[in-house]
């Protein structure tokens, strides 16, 4: 029997739920796998998002993609990092471009104390009705840990509470 078979009969029996969650990444958490990895929590925070991205390919999870993804990937100097991140935008299961409510969001959380790129990248992922915001930035983790409308977490953390 072939693997992708046998997947298919654990998921329709009950072994392992079926999970469509719709995620944000912000560009921090793409570009972590191509950080310094001589540290432990650079290191597990890679492997979480290389696990998260395995979810999205296998359609376990859904990925929500923004005109600021691109704004931000754009301006990467590096061009394989660039080429690398910029082919999540096809998997991405929706996008969005700026609009008048992604700004007032914006001015919501930068009210709260975000910077306003940070923001304008949440804003987005709850334009797009994503329901957790993944980033590994500690700015935004230690501001932002409880905000009612999308889950700011890191991907270690993202994975553990997933997968519970």
């Amino acid at each position: 029997m072939s693997d992708s078979f046998i997947q298919h009969i654990r998921n329709v029996s009950g072994d392992q739920p079926e999970k469509t969650v719709k995620i944000y990444l912000d560009v921090c958490c793409f570009n972590r796998p191509f950080d310094d990895q001589s540290l432990l929590t650079i290191r597990l925070e890679t492997e979480a998002k290389l696990g998260i991205q395995e979810k999205i390919k296998s359609g376990h999870l859904l990925l929500g993609w923004s005109y600021l993804l691109d704004f931000e990937n754009n301006a990467n100097p590096f061009s394989e990092r660039r080429v690398e991140i910029q082919r999540w935008k096809e998997t991405a299961d929706s996008f969005v471009n700026e609009t008048e409510e992604i700004l007032l969001k914006m001015k919501e959380l930068t009210s709260a104390g975000l910077k306003p790129l940070d923001a304008l990248h949440i804003a987005c992922a709850v334009s797009l009705q994503c329901k957790y915001f993944l980033t590994v930035d500690k700015g935004i983790l230690k501001k932002m840990t409880e905000r009612s409308e999308i889950k700011i977490i890191n991907p270690v953390n993202f994975i553990i509470e997933w997968e519970a």
